[in-house]
């Protein structure tokens, strides 16, 4: 039987594109990290939303659509869920290894499809996942990569913020698409903004902290945006849903290669354990939908 290259490239670029925009995404949260002893938590994330919503206000200039007051409720709760997702994320970071918050943030979208399915086949996923984040927070159990109950706590709050922005994503984006995503990040900008200049205060105007900001804003908001975008359209649900599970190990490899934050071996084992859990969610018959074609992607 012949190969038709055309019809592998066709299947295969947009599966690129997603590791590309998963691969961003975590490097963004990797230069956010250097930042932190100069600007803070709150500060980096700050100057990340400020200068991701300028950009996304300039390219795409949402103002030239109305939007109605319904729409405005949930494009509101969208996007104070989005200020806190990556506030209490960065909060985490600041605590834990990326790879370890990643995961604990993942019970987010994790909840979302076990919520929206009747399954018991999905009660295992959930013991899965329960079992790998106890193996985290187990003391001793690794003492390579450090879990204190602060950092676990933010990047759980992280996660919750995340199945909010998911629900609310998908209401606000099922009519105005891109446009509320804008206005998301606007929102969550403003929401987060003041918290970041009374920690930092002017050092947010440094230069290397815009240079480095704007850097995090391209890599964690307008380029994996940009890619999803296009690569969602023409991926099947469960492969996005499978591809999107492995970015907990995608970041405990970006923590480990620019952090030289080394994991112990249960830790990556109970990594593995939550990413299993979200495939499985995926994979097995009767799976709950993945979120909008047109919903950004989650900007850690």
């Amino acid at each position: 039987m012949k190969l038709d290259h055309r019809a592998i490239i066709a299947r295969s670029w947009p599966v690129a594109l997603l590791l590309v925009a998963m691969s961003a995404i975590q490097s963004g949260a990797s230069l956010a990290h250097t930042l932190f002893p100069v600007a803070g938590a709150a500060g980096t994330t700050s100057v990340r939303l400020i200068i991701a919503a300028a950009i996304l206000l300039a390219v795409l200039r949402p103002w030239r659509k109305t939007i109605s007051a319904d729409a405005w409720k949930a494009i509101a709760i969208y996007g104070v869920a989005l200020g806190a997702m990556n506030f209490l994320f960065y909060q985490a970071l600041a605590r834990i290894p990326l790879g370890i918050a990643v995961a604990f943030e993942f019970t987010g979208p994790l909840a979302v499809a076990v919520l929206s399915s009747r399954r018991v086949l999905d009660l295992i996923w959930v013991a899965l996942a329960m079992a790998g984040l106890a193996v985290l927070l187990w003391p001793g159990s690794d003492t390579t990569g450090a879990v204190t109950w602060p950092g676990a706590a933010c990047a759980l709050g992280a996660g919750a913020c995340w199945a909010l922005y998911i629900l609310f994503g998908q209401k606000a984006g099922a009519v105005h698409g891109m446009h509320s995503a804008v206005l998301g990040v606007t929102i969550a900008a403003v929401v987060i903004a003041p918290i970041g200049i009374w920690e930092a205060g002017a050092t947010l105007l440094e230069p290397r902290v815009l240079l480095f900001g704007a850097g995090v804003a391209v890599l964690s908001t307008a380029l994996p945006y940009t890619l999803e975008m296009i690569a969602l359209p023409r991926l099947p649900t469960a492969t996005f849903g499978t591809l999107m599970s492995l970015e907990p190990a995608f970041g405990a490899l970006s923590g480990l290669v620019f952090l030289g934050q080394e994991l112990g071996t249960w830790q990556w084992l109970a990594i593995g354990a939550v990413m299993a859990a979200s495939i499985g969610t995926t994979l097995t018959p009767g799976a709950a939908p993945e979120p909008h074609a047109e919903e950004p992607p989650r900007p850690d």
